[in-house]
């Protein structure tokens, strides 16, 4: 039965954040709001018609109409504004509640809900927040996995030793590892979609680099280190976690642009212009990676403290005598993000044809200019309500939206295209 009950859908990116913070009255920023906002629609595309996503405006009647095109039932809308007051959502039987990660804040706008969910969702570990959850999602636990998962690995596959990633508390610690690696990039513990990095390519250090370096220890205790390896592609694995089993779900193919921050990923394959040596060893990597990695992740904290979805990413590099080598887990990504997303995106195109995801925020340029103008160069074509080609922005599009998402379907080379575009 619980089954039939709606799920509650919440688009909080920003959690990691909010669990860095560790107080339930935090909120992110004007800009991270906005882009909350802009983009809170998301989650619908996980969603069953029967669900419901917690947005903070309801979308336009043209988006859900544009949905329907290419064959998306969408789900109700509720305001979060209204939640207190709508009684008759707040008694509604539901199934789970499944924001996009979990954190204190989120419990906390989340807790009038709880009581008329699911047996089955108030006896998992989500269902109320515990101080000693905040450990796994920190890049430390993700540091303790690939440590327990690299002797299970081919040696000559993988992150050699010697450039594992390294806990530092002070100024000494990262000078160290700058001397021994030469390149490094500097990670705030809890951090998301390649914020919170700091690279350090020049010595001697200029001090404006060192006091975003020492201001990520003083923030958040301490940083992770890291050396700037000869990256080659981004890839993640994509798990769920139910009862204490995780079950794969797929691969993800990601961009990241030159300061390691998320762009956007591929849809239905690699590009056809990508190194052929490169695609085959990715494509190799589940076979190798995730047997070994379920016993780990299985064995470890995350089972008792979690329970849904969650991406591990990868990074695809060469070393210094060119051959390819995987850091097989580079970050855990434990909440809902972008690669499952783009799993549910790549239905959406016609099976035969390879797309590209995006994320757009830019400034000096709203999102709806840069809609007018990919329309016009990528007239949207569709065949069974599948996308053959075209652009098609998956949220609403209107005069002050500054954060954007859309597929682009293209015989263009999709390496060649700029974060913006």
């Amino acid at each position: 039965m619980a089954e039939k009950l709606p799920d509650i859908y919440l688009f909080n990116p920003t959690c990691e954040y909010a669990v860095a913070n560790g107080h339930a009255s935090w909120q992110p920023n004007r800009l991270l709001q906005k882009m909350e906002e802009d983009l809170g629609m998301l989650p619908l595309f996980f969603a069953r018609p029967s669900d419901v996503v917690l947005v903070k405006k309801i979308p336009p009647a043209d988006y859900q109409e544009a949905l329907e095109k290419i064959g998306i039932a969408p789900p109700r809308f509720i305001q979060i504004s209204e939640i207190a007051k709508n009684d008759t959502f707040l008694n509604e039987p539901k199934n789970r509640l499944l924001p996009w990660g979990w954190s204190p804040a989120a419990h906390r706008l989340l807790e009038p809900l709880k009581l008329s969910c699911s047996k089955e969702f108030q006896r998992s570990p989500v269902a109320n927040w515990k101080p000693e959850y905040r450990k796994i999602y920190s890049k430390k636990f993700a540091l303790g996995i690939l440590k327990e998962l690299l002797p299970l690995l081919p040696a000559d596959k993988i992150l050699p030793p010697r450039l594992i990633p390294q806990v530092c508390t002070t100024k000494p610690e990262i000078e160290t590892l700058i001397r021994k690696w030469g390149k490094v990039m500097v990670k705030a513990p809890w951090s998301s979609s390649g914020r919170g990095l700091q690279r350090v390519t020049k010595t001697p250090v200029v001090e404006k680099v060192w006091e975003k370096v020492l201001g990520i220890i003083s923030d958040q205790g301490y940083a992770i280190t890291e050396p700037l390896l000869n990256k080659v592609l981004d890839m993640a694995l994509e798990f769920e976690l139910i009862k204490g089993k995780v079950n794969f779900l797929g691969i993800s193919r990601f961009l990241t642009d030159a300061k390691g921050q998320y762009q956007g990923n591929f849809l239905n394959g690699w590009p056809d212009n990508m190194d052929l040596e490169t695609v085959k060893f990715a494509e190799k990597l589940p076979e190798m990676i995730i047997k070994p990695l379920l016993t780990v992740l299985e064995n470890s904290l995350l089972p008792k403290f979690y329970e849904g979805k969650f991406g591990v990413d990868t990074l695809i590099f060469r070393d210094e005598k060119n051959d390819l080598r995987v850091n097989p887990c580079l970050e855990i990504n434990v909440k809902q993000n972008m690669g499952l997303l783009s799993l549910e995106l790549e239905k959406l195109i016609s099976p035969e044809k390879k797309g590209i995801f995006k994320t757009f925020y830019n400034p000096e340029k709203p999102f709806l200019e840069l809609k007018h103008e990919m329309e016009k160069e990528h007239p949207l074509n569709l065949h069974n309500k599948k996308i053959e080609s075209g652009f098609f922005p998956i949220m609403p599009v209107v005069e002050n939206t500054n954060f954007g998402a859309f597929i682009l379907v293209s015989d263009k080379p999709y390496l060649s295209l700029s974060p913006n575009k």
